[in-house]
């Protein structure tokens, strides 16, 4: 097997038991290639060896780190173009947006390249004479990180830079699905002067290589991007080696639509935020919640904004939703669709595979109307291009509808109103809030997560990363005169 389809062991590429394929999801015929399937044995030598690394690595000082996250951040920028292609390929994701991702999460690492030359301490007198306090910051030691499909890059990038940026060593096993472009970022990192073993792609089904990671007592904190239910059952495996966590899982996120908004902005930034990506977004909103004074109004315009939306090759010049990623998320997509049928809800258009030149997994952009926020498709995360309108009296009820979850990503409100809009962004019980914008969009200079179902552990992202990344050591120094 080449570099291209083997994981990254203790600083050796080396081939697998076995290989798992990898095709198109816009064309299955396009097989983009075969990747390595890592064992339980290859994690243990990774494991072994990131623990060597991270101690000489821990070492380092903040210049060194420095440089080798503004080299890798700077490469991935200008390669932006040839990893955004792979990943609009290998994802499905239209290529504009495969590019954008590329591009951002080169951005991740020069912004955190930056926070590793800003690491520093505070010193205070102790309330005991002739005592000085040194308090300071620490590497974690080894870090699992367990990224998603739906961002391959830019996900693993923030977990990734924030860990290397802080002194620990990185064990990362990424989703089955995304391979390749797991591959190209592992081989930018790879060429940076990183002590042998401190960076390790391990590739393998969750079952065996994320069970593994999640109970092993070499790994001192996990970071998790993924479903709730994985979400707890790592939990359950890690905690009783007190492994640190941060898990980003799932979100049910509202959009408010108010009587006073721009009718036109509302419906461009809700189709925006549901459909962008596919719906396969964590921020997407699929709980459209509308004040009945203009439901019937905004109504119409949505299901003619959806139902403009080019659907096609995620490669091919126009496409505004790819596929989505594999047959098994188109069938539980078109599953939802039943299942919002069976309960009453009125599906206004979408909602059907579609056929394209190639064999693909294609699905129109679903939008439903007449739903209320007790049936299914109101309280799972489908992770599709699905969305549904949820009428209101007011804004009171629509305040409470929003909150009607066990989620709490983002929530977001269209409204001219500026006392409703800071009511709204105070009392929302959401990590993020988004006011007459897209749910989806985030900046990676600021805290990231949410509460609820939706987050557990510290924050992603920005300064407030560092409270996951590193440990906290308080030393007390007696400088008196000898007794």
């Amino acid at each position: 097997m080449q570099p291209e389809t083997r994981n990254l062991i203790a600083g050796d590429w080396q081939d697998g038991p076995e290989t798992a394929e990898n095709r198109n999801p816009s064309d299955l015929s396009d097989v983009i290639g075969h990747y390595a399937q890592a064992d339980t044995a290859q994690l243990a030598q990774a494991l072994e060896a990131a623990r060597r690394a991270q101690a000489a690595w821990g070492a380092t000082g903040p210049q060194r780190r420095h440089d080798v996250l503004m080299a890798i951040g700077t490469e991935l920028m200008a390669r932006a173009g040839e990893i955004g292609t792979l990943i609009a390929r290998e994802e499905g994701k239209p290529l504009a947006e495969g590019k954008g991702e590329a591009y951002r999460a080169g951005q991740f690492f020069t912004y955190f390249a930056a926070e590793a030359l800003r690491q520093l301490g505070q010193t205070a007198d102790s309330v005991r004479p002739d005592i000085e306090i040194d308090v300071r910051r620490e590497p974690v030691g080894v870090v699992a990180i367990i990224s998603p499909w739906n961002f391959p890059v830019a996900t693993p990038a923030w977990k990734i830079a924030p860990a290397l940026a802080f002194g620990n060593a990185v064990i990362w096993k990424p989703a089955n699905q995304t391979p390749a472009s797991a591959v190209a970022l592992t081989q930018i990192i790879a060429k940076q002067d990183l002590p042998k073993g401190l960076f390790n792609l391990v590739m393998g089904a969750g079952r065996d290589i994320g069970q593994a990671l999640a109970e092993s007592a070499q790994v001192d904190a996990i970071s998790f991007t993924g479903s709730v239910p994985v979400g707890r059952g790592i939990a359950a495996a890690a905690i009783p080696n007190m492994t640190r966590l941060q898990m980003e899982m799932g979100s049910k996120n509202p959009m408010v639509i108010m009587e006073d908004c721009d009718l036109d902005l509302a419906v461009a930034h809700a189709t925006n935020a549901a459909f962008g990506g596919t719906g396969q977004k964590c921020t997407a909103a699929s709980r459209l919640i509308v004040h009945e004074r203009i439901h019937d109004a905004f109504v119409e315009k949505m299901v003619a904004s959806a139902q403009a939306l080019r659907v096609g090759h995620a490669l091919e010049d126009g496409t505004q939703i790819g596929p989505v990623v594999s047959a098994g998320q188109l069938a539980e997509n078109l599953a939802y669709i039943e299942t919002g049928r069976a309960e009453g809800a009125e599906l206004l258009c979408g909602g059907a595979r579609l056929e394209r030149a190639t064999e693909g997994y294609f699905m129109a952009p679903a939008v439903f109307a007449g739903t209320r926020n007790d049936m299914t498709i109101n309280r799972a995360e489908m992770f599709a291009p699905i969305t549904c309108v949820i009428k209101a009296s007011g804004y009171d009820e629509a305040l409470h509808i929003a909150n009607d979850t066990e989620f709490g990503l983002t929530a977001g409100i269209m409204t001219r109103d500026l006392a409703r809009a800071s009511h709204f962004r105070r009392h929302a019980r959401a990590g993020c809030v988004m006011v007459n914008l897209p749910t989806a969009g985030t900046d990676y200079h600021v805290p990231f997560g949410g509460r609820g179902a939706s987050s557990y552990g510290p924050r992603e992202q920005g300064r407030y990363a560092e409270e996951f990344y590193t440990i906290v050591k308080t030393a007390y120094i007696h400088s008196g005169a000898p007794q």
